[in-house]
């Protein structure tokens, strides 16, 4: 836990820290513009200050018009999700191993050094394919057979590992966008209401009100996107790590049963 706290953070800020300080000094360029023309030129300068909003701020300014209710559960969902997507990149970058440089090392030592040699290196060595191999050579002593089922063993343990919290990250994906399509269904209703108070069809009366509730599920599938990317990088990476672990135990096994000849 608290090693995701900084991460909670750095997600936070790429969430919601929108607005650049270019940004901020383009508006405060704009609003002391606004205030020393003169009144013939308020026209062309209100339209500069609008052009002058970057990207940043026109989604800041959609957000809060989505209003605090759904819009904040569905930022609640960017921020855990890109918690847990940057956890789990940061480790799993930490887990990935030159496996053919272990390999020959592990090898040589054992050549010369014994399994004492060859267990010290895995020791030395961080990654998931290190571990296994520690765990193979730990056995090594009594059979193959032995020293294979640790080997498999341990290994269903490391993907563990590798996997572990991805499961939140594909719930955020799925739960982002229903928050949305519930929010805009409610805003509908809403919407619907009034017309039915007022008696009357006028676009006016209801614009307002469906455009705040189509707001949400945009909100929603822009978290979706952003989070599905992250989730695809990170199953791919587990993916990459997994096939290379069991290479590597088959290239264990081999060295033993050659050592053991």
């Amino acid at each position: 836990m608290k090693r995701l706290i900084p991460i909670l953070a750095i997600a936070f800020v790429m969430a919601f820290g929108s607005v650049s300080a270019s940004s901020y000094t383009n508006i405060s360029m704009n609003i002391l513009a606004t205030t020393i023309v003169s009144p013939v030129q308020d026209d062309a300068t209100s339209d500069g200050a609008e052009e002058s909003i970057g990207f940043h701020q026109e989604l800041k300014n959609r957000f809060i018009e989505g209003g605090p209710g759904f819009m904040g559960i569905v930022l609640l969902c960017l921020i855990l999700g890109l918690a847990i997507a940057i956890e789990r990149i940061i480790f799993l970058n930490l887990s990935t191993t030159n496996s053919k440089k272990l390999i020959d090392e592990v090898e040589g030592a054992l050549s010369s050094g014994g399994l004492d040699a060859a267990k010290e290196v895995c020791r030395n060595t961080k990654g998931p394919i290190a571990s296994i191999f520690y765990q193979g050579l730990d056995r090594a002593n009594e059979d193959l057979d032995s020293a294979e089922k640790a080997v498999v063993a341990y290994g269903g343990v490391q993907m563990g590992q590798l996997e572990k919290n991805v499961s939140w990250i594909s719930l955020f994906i799925a739960l982002a966008p229903m928050l949305g399509f519930m929010g805009t269904v409610i805003g509908m209703i809403q919407a619907f209401d009034k017309i039915e108070e007022a008696g009357d069809m006028q676009p006016s009366l209801v614009a307002g009100g469906i455009k705040v509730a189509l707001l949400t599920t945009v909100f929603g599938l822009i978290v979706a996107i952003i989070l599905q990317v992250f989730y695809n990088y990170i199953i791919a990476k587990i993916d990459s790590i997994v096939n290379d672990m069991e290479d590597s135990s088959i290239s264990l096994m081999d060295i033993l049963v050659k050592n053991k000849k």
